[in-house]
């Protein structure tokens, strides 16, 4: 494990690389600081299926911790439609598509103003409108 010298901003949109590595759809991450006192960042995202997200979810916690960064709580692993890791000042959503568009999370976070410009393509779901 080694020492973490990335800001809280630079490990969110690192743990976005992450995902879209896995092909995650639909990355978003937000600076919610002037929301609300749970976090600082959020990452939101969508897979395919539970098997995708359970792996997004393996995938990122391996890579976080070896940043240093520990995992403080996870909740939804074992049905994988929506997993949250909560890594401090930095929370991760790991939707399946279907649970993603019921919950909309986009819709209480995403003010206009906050959405963090990430350095790499992100892909979308082709079939789902989307106005976030």
């Amino acid at each position: 494990m080694q020492e973490n010298k990335l800001t809280d901003q630079e490990l969110a949109v690192e743990a976005a690389k992450v995902l879209d590595e896995k092909k995650a759809r639909d990355i978003m991450v937000l600076d919610v600081r002037h929301l609300t006192v749970i976090c600082d960042y959020m990452v939101i995202v969508s897979g395919r299926n539970v098997n995708q997200v359970r792996a997004m979810s393996d995938e990122l916690d391996e890579h976080m911790a070896q940043l240093g960064l520990e995992l403080r709580r996870i909740e939804g692993q074992n049905e994988a439609r929506w997993i949250v890791l909560d890594y401090g000042r930095i929370m991760v959503h790991l939707f399946n598509q279907q649970e993603r568009r019921y919950y909309h999370l986009e819709r209480l976070w995403d003010d206009g103003t906050n959405r963090i410009e990430l350095p790499f393509e992100t892909e979308t779901s082709p079939d789902e409108p989307h106005d976030f």
